[in-house]
């Protein structure tokens, strides 16, 4: 298939996507998830098998340790399922890296998992949920029966710990559309989840960050099923917008496989396409410079990154 996403950008750039710098690395911890979400873009379940070992931690803290970004994000599956979490937290919390983990919120529920909120919360830990909506038809039609009310209840729980207060470290929610369309305006969305979890259940939290279904994964597999991928990719492209280019996370980040491969992003990780173009794709050869200044892989599933608003792992984009 032909890259029509880097066509688009070499009409606008005269060439290709670059990085500016590296203000996040991000640590897929594994694929091993308790949950089976229908728009999962690296298809993580209670099966999967693929989890990081500690030996490509401490590599990965090393280089954290050099690099110095602004943020370090871990992500999954559920990252709190990796059995060494709560090491690798303490490790890189003792150095002083800022830490956010991204939560389904139902993990903080599952059996083992007793205190876990009060370690991240002890930590300073950040926490980026999952949330697809405040409704609970629309979170159980993609995250399955009884996930509506466990995240609730984890919701309360780090509530009274003083997670999502002006006081305690950061509560950001995240919605994604139930369907083949793209997320509504960030800014005015979110005093709907406020008021609606408010008023339903008391919750409060710090920021709601939206973010587009890509045409990867589960997500993907069921448009191919339904006959709505082209109409979908369709809808990507027409969507362009070329002031998201400056803030498309690729520009500012890189993201650490579970077996150590650098990628420059989470969706790339999913498709199983590192980092190329001369940058060193595993940690094993990691060069700070080569990676903070690299020419970014793109393909089609890029345009759902620059559509609309834009989408990225901290929110829309414009």
């Amino acid at each position: 298939m032909d890259n029509l996403f880097e066509e688009r950008i070499a009409e606008i750039t005269g060439s290709g996507l670059f990085s500016d710098d590296i203000e996040v690395i991000q640590l897929n911890l594994g694929l091993r998830c308790n949950q089976v979400c229908a728009h999962c873009h690296v298809d993580a379940s209670p099966e999967r098998p693929e989890v990081m070992p500690w030996a490509i931690m401490e590599r990965a803290c090393q280089i954290i340790d050099e690099m110095r970004p602004a943020t370090v994000d871990l992500t999954g599956g559920a990252p709190e399922l990796n059995p060494n979490f709560n090491r690798l937290v303490s490790r890189l919390c003792g150095k002083g890296h800022p830490v956010q983990i991204r939560t389904n919120l139902t993990v903080l529920l599952e059996a083992g998992m007793t205190g876990l909120p009060e370690f991240l919360h002890e930590h300073g830990v950040e926490l980026v949920a999952s949330l697809p909506c405040y409704l609970e038809e629309n979170v159980r039609s993609q995250r399955g029966p009884g996930s509506y009310e466990k995240s609730m209840e984890a919701l309360r729980r780090l509530n009274a710990l003083g997670y999502g207060s002006e006081a305690g470290p950061a509560l950001n929610l995240v919605y994604n559309p139930g369907g083949a369309f793209l997320p509504p305006d960030q800014a005015k969305l979110e005093p709907d989840y406020r008021r609606e979890l408010h008023e339903r259940f008391g919750i409060r939290f710090t920021r709601l960050l939206t973010i587009a279904n890509m045409p990867l994964g589960r997500f993907w597999e069921e448009l191919r099923r339904s006959r709505e991928d082209r109409k979908y990719m369709a809808l990507l492209r027409d969507a362009f917008n070329p002031n998201t280019l400056q803030g498309l996370m690729c520009r500012h980040q890189i993201s650490i496989g579970w077996d150590g491969r650098v990628y420059d992003c989470d969706f790339n990780l999913a498709l199983g396409i590192p980092v190329d173009h001369g940058a060193p794709n595993h940690i094993r050869q990691f060069a700070g410079d080569a990676v903070a200044k690299r020419r970014i892989v793109t393909g089609n599933h890029c345009f759902g990154c620059t559509a609309g608003f834009g989408s990225s792992c901290r929110g829309a984009l414009v």
